[in-house]
């Protein structure tokens, strides 16, 4: 079943002792607002774990293949469209004839929506080589930013081994790697979502994917662990669903109704308890006919 409603939403998640984020331009330091000192979260590291998380659960298999996952090959699967709609013609010759024309673009992509889950969800750029034309998609997440800023702790760790025998001669026997780790203390983080249900008609993102896609904002962090990323956990998703495709409210208006507290004025937060989250009783908001309000964590 196709979406005939809106939706909006808040993730609230919370990192421990862990680097949520690494920038690799910096060190893998823990990302951050360089002028406020808060943290942040790309919205492609989430994606990443939605993507792991729906991997994980429907072993990959269609309709809930993964288009972006860990070496792949991108053009080896616009391919696989080609062949599927039976257009192996436009992959003969030179790569100037891999373009494919109209109306395989339009087949082409009509099949990667189909059956790659990320592709209908996120949308993808798939004219690179192998044309299988662009897809924008309902879903879209922001950066996620802490309540408030945080500090990146560095560490040295100590390896009682090392990689090549050069390196235990020049060491006499001791062998010993040094190296660096970067975590946060502590640090809640809030994202926003939107979900267009015009858009999902485009890419044939359907009811049962939308619920796939809460649970995997949900637990998705429960199937990420690292010691890197330290105790990661979703600690809310607040979603606004409205009556209409087009909208009953600003998103901006909604996001505002939850809101985020320290229930202290005087040391660092260390856990989820040093917050207050204060959202509007689940069900329809009086102030916003036509929208209501569902808790789907905790």
């Amino acid at each position: 079943m196709s979406l005939t409603n809106r939706y909006d939403f808040v993730l609230l998640f919370d990192v421990k002792d862990g680097n949520p984020n690494g920038d690799p331009d910096a060190g893998n330091l823990p990302r951050l607002d360089a002028e406020t000192g808060h943290g942040l979260v790309t919205d492609v590291s989430l994606k990443r774990k939605v993507r792991n998380f729906v991997g994980l659960v429907n072993g990959e298999q269609p309709p809930y293949e993964i288009y972006v996952k860990e070496k792949a090959i991108l053009n080896k699967t616009h391919e696989r469209a080609y062949v599927a709609i039976g257009a192996e013609d436009a992959l003969k010759g030179g790569e100037k004839k891999r373009k494919g024309g109209g109306d395989s673009v339009g087949k082409a992509r009509n099949w990667m929506c189909a059956n790659f889950y990320d592709v209908r969800t996120f949308g993808a750029v798939m004219s690179t080589g192998v044309n299988c034309g662009q897809v924008r998609g309902p879903v879209q997440l922001t950066f996620a930013r802490s309540i408030e800023p945080i500090i990146a702790q560095e560490h040295s760790i100590t390896r009682m081994a090392v990689a090549t025998e050069a390196e235990a001669e020049k060491q006499e026997g001791d062998n010993r790697t040094m190296g660096r780790k970067h975590t946060v203390p502590y640090g809640l983080y809030q994202t926003h979502g939107f979900v267009s249900a015009f858009l999902a008609k485009q890419t044939g993102f359907s009811e049962d994917d939308l619920k796939l896609l809460w649970q995997a904002l949900t637990q998705m962090f429960e199937h990420d662990r690292s010691a890197a990323r330290g105790e990661m956990a979703t600690r809310g998703l607040y979603v606004f669903k409205h009556d209409s495709e087009l909208g009953n409210a600003s998103a901006h208006q909604l996001f505002d109704l939850i809101r985020v507290q320290r229930n202290q004025e005087h040391g660092p937060a260390r856990s989820i308890g040093d917050y207050t989250i204060s959202a509007p009783h689940p069900g329809r908001l009086q102030q916003y006919p036509g929208v209501a309000l569902q808790v789907l964590c905790p």
